[in-house]
């Protein structure tokens, strides 16, 4: 039987809920790179982010070639640079709501510190 959709997108995000695997797809946005150029950008272990390339690549997000001695990782489609774009506005725009709920806040302490203290009975 079939997953429904919903249990496949939930495993598509699981699969992209790792740090490195999200700057992995950040840097591939701009274009195919050589594993040696991922290592020198994302400066984790070769082991470790071998693990997450092939993590990311039996989930047909990205595909990867060889170039002489070198494992060139590219997106498998433009949708997956579309996503992290997307998701950077979003958290762009989360966080700027943020930063004016607290400028908010920010003034009306300093309007409540202006305030005279109410006189006890």
């Amino acid at each position: 039987m079939a997953l429904p959709l919903y249990q496949r997108k939930a495993e598509f995000f699981r699969t992209l809920g790792h740090p490195v695997r999200i700057r992995v797809l950040e840097l591939l946005g701009d274009g195919p790179m050589a594993v040696r150029d991922l290592l020198a950008d994302v400066e984790i272990e070769a082991s470790s982010l071998s693990q997450q390339l092939s993590v990311l690549r039996r989930a047909g997000i990205v595909t990867s070639r060889r170039d002489g001695s070198a494992v060139i990782y590219a997106l498998a489609g433009p949708d997956v640079a579309d996503l992290m774009r997307a998701a950077r506005r979003f958290l762009t725009e989360m966080l700027a709501g943020q930063a004016e709920l607290l400028e908010a806040l920010r003034e009306d302490q300093a309007n409540a510190d202006d305030e005279p203290l109410p006189v006890p009975r």
